[in-house]
């Protein structure tokens, strides 16, 4: 499939972002160097952050000619998240999350710098009776288009949404935006892979729909060989822009 209006001139193999989702960086740096050259964009979370050497790793996946997307879910008073921001952007890393209301995102942006401003929409692991809890009246797609306008009135870089609602995103909200997908699997294994992930696409089903970026974290990890399914995604994405 040819490239649409709204696909932006990112590097093929750059929108699969690799969801870096263990315990210590000894075994993050394991998966990075079997990986190779098959993944380029790393997204490290809370779960390396609690392990005390984040920013170690970090750089180091920086100075291997890495991206690194900090999916930290920022969420504090505005003045905190403003100072957490300066702190992290500090470290260069390209995008980071922030799951908050507008002076949070407000004050993001503000001492971002270099690094791209991600408002979290509804996290792919709700549904909508999770929402019913929650106290949203609205549906996840109103909830997600409202919120994505917001970010980008706000100068966040993008988004984080499901794939479902990245179709609803295009139509409805200025193309410039940048939508990060949480949640995507092979074909093969979306029935069973016993996810947490309610929502979720295939790759070619997201970049169709309108994704940017493709986080992928179980179906690499848990691979046999982990290099061998990222390759695999790699060519999905390959094989959609041709």
């Amino acid at each position: 499939m040819t490239r649409t209006h709204w696909h932006k001139n990112i590097p093929d193999r750059e929108r699969l972002i690799f969801a870096l989702d263990v315990p210590d960086v000894e075994q993050a740096l394991q998966l990075v160097d079997r990986l190779d050259d098959a993944v380029v964009f790393y997204k490290i979370g809370l779960e390396l952050f609690m392990s005390g050497a984040y920013f170690e790793l970090a750089a180091e996946l920086k100075g291997r000619g890495k991206r690194v997307f900090a999916d930290l879910k920022l969420f504090d008073i505005p003045a905190t998240v403003g100072r957490a921001v300066a702190q992290l952007a500090r470290h260069e890393v390209d995008f980071l999350t922030v799951h908050g209301n507008d002076a949070m995102l407000e004050a993001a942006v503000a001492a971002g710098g270099k690094t791209g401003i991600l408002a979290v929409t509804a996290l792919t692991s709700l549904d909508r009776g999770d929402l019913d809890d929650l106290g949203f009246a609205c549906d996840v797609e109103a909830l997600v288009l409202s919120r994505a306008r917001r970010a980008l009135a706000l100068g966040c870089a993008g988004v984080v949404s499901s794939g479902l609602e990245a179709q609803a995103l295009r139509a409805d909200v200025d193309h410039a935006l940048v939508v990060v997908c949480p949640g995507i699997r092979p074909v093969d294994n979306r029935e069973q892979d016993g996810s947490d992930q309610k929502r979720t696409l295939s790759a070619a089903q997201a970049l169709a729909g309108g994704a940017d970026y493709l986080v992928v974290g179980r179906p690499i990890r848990d691979a046999e060989d982990p290099r061998a399914a990222a390759l695999s995604i790699q060519e999905d994405i390959n094989s959609f822009f041709k």
